[in-house]
């Protein structure tokens, strides 16, 4: 990989899950913001021209793009030789899907209900917020009973995955010392070399 540059926005967790993945492994790329209050159409060419379905993020490695975040975390990973294909890769790739249907669907969601649009119905919070509130039960049990990291002693694509969206929780209105394993599993992320938080991460 020579030239990669990452195309993502401020507020976008699924943004950040790959910067910090690169930032984690010191890659070097270049990082543009899309500004996701434009309408589509009026997006940068580029952006729209590689950018299948229109959303952030977007990673053009030697002129070729990628795009949806788990799928772009695991072509990184690959590339540089993470993957191994056995027992511990298939654990991966399975917290890749149940962030994506999972968490990826119900934290975001939540947070914008909550931090920018205001006027939700209560119904609609009370239900994502029992959605959210039983994924994250699903972390701390693994957490208790698992190693250091979602799969192994050491970080992986699925630690960045999952952590996406969980530095901005307070936005969705719950707070994280309620989940102790968690909590103390992203403070473990925040000491790696090269981590940063999204607020700083992603500007």
């Amino acid at each position: 990989m020579t030239h990669i540059t990452l195309f993502g926005n401020r507020f976008s967790g699924h943004s950040y899950k790959v910067r910090l993945f690169l930032a984690l492994t010191n890659t070097p790329h270049k990082y543009e913001t899309i500004d996701l209050m434009q309408p589509r159409t009026e997006r940068p060419a580029f952006f729209r021209e590689n950018a299948r379905y229109g959303e952030v993020p977007l990673l053009i490695v030697d002129g070729q793009p990628f795009v949806q975040s788990n799928a772009i975390l695991l072509y990184l990973a690959e590339k540089l030789d993470m993957m191994d294909g056995g027992a511990a890769h298939a654990q991966v790739v399975e917290w890749l899907m149940w962030e994506q249907s999972r968490l990826g669907s119900s934290l975001p969601n939540l947070r914008f209900e909550r931090k920018f649009k205001k006027n939700t119905d209560p119904a609609v919070l009370s239900w994502l917020e029992g959605r959210l509130r039983n994924d994250l039960d699903v972390l701390e049990t693994h957490l208790t009973e698992g190693t250091g990291f979602m799969v192994a002693d050491t970080p992986t694509i699925a630690d960045c995955a999952i952590a996406g969206y969980l530095y901005w929780l307070e936005d969705a209105g719950l707070e994280i010392e309620d989940w102790p394993q968690v909590s103390s599993w992203l403070t473990r992320m925040s000491q790696l070399e090269g981590w940063q938080h999204p607020d700083v991460l992603m500007v």
